[in-house]
């Protein structure tokens, strides 16, 4: 396969945001958004589904995080897409099971090349330090629409936030990792009977 690696800048009034990807790396990060909580989820995403990722980002936070949030989960999916290309000899389909302590969390992918989000995350408080954790579903919405991925997040068990929050954001790392992999038995074809995603 070609290198899987992608730049994507993106610029708008409210964000300036740029997203390094290496999906065939080792989960080094270099995370830089101003929001420490976030920083930790992404720093998750890198380690566990094995792609070196750069995140820098310079947001109106003095308004609030949503933006930030929003627009790098938005960067992101653009270039993980443009990183696969056309996905030929990938596996497609992947799915995790993540626990922290109490917390469980169910992640599934596919690179359909239809976006949606089925999202079940009933998070017992409504701010993790700093972090609104609506934030959270505005991430893998941003990322799903622009990677062109099917995503059912559910957190099945959990009692404190922040384990909820980062067993989801390690169930997605190590979905993505499953389903991003080069199939040796796939021959480098297109994994659909259509021919395309």
């Amino acid at each position: 396969m070609n290198p899987r690696r992608a730049e994507v800048v993106r610029n708008t009034a409210e964000t300036q945001i740029r997203v390094v990807v290496d999906l065939d790396a080792t989960g080094a990060s270099t995370l830089a958004t101003g929001i420490g909580f976030f920083d930790h989820m992404l720093d998750q995403v890198a380690r566990h589904a094995a792609i070196d990722l750069t995140v820098e980002a310079k947001g109106d936070l003095h308004v609030d995080a949503h933006h930030t949030v929003e627009d790098v989960g938005i960067t992101l999916g653009q270039a993980v897409a443009r990183a696969l290309g056309d996905k030929r000899g990938i596996r497609r389909y992947g799915h995790a099971y993540v626990p922290l302590d109490e917390a469980l969390s169910r992640v599934v992918i596919d690179f359909s090349g239809r976006p949606g989000l089925h999202w079940q995350v009933p998070f017992k408080r409504a701010w993790i330090g700093e972090f609104d954790v609506d934030l959270a579903r505005e991430f893998f919405q941003g990322f799903v629409n622009h990677a062109q991925v099917t995503l059912h997040v559910d957190n099945l068990r959990g009692d404190n936030a922040h384990h909820q929050c980062e067993t989801v954001f390690k169930a997605f790392a190590r979905a993505l990792r499953m389903a991003i992999e080069p199939d040796p038995r796939a021959a480098g074809a297109v994994p659909s009977t259509k021919g395309t995603l």
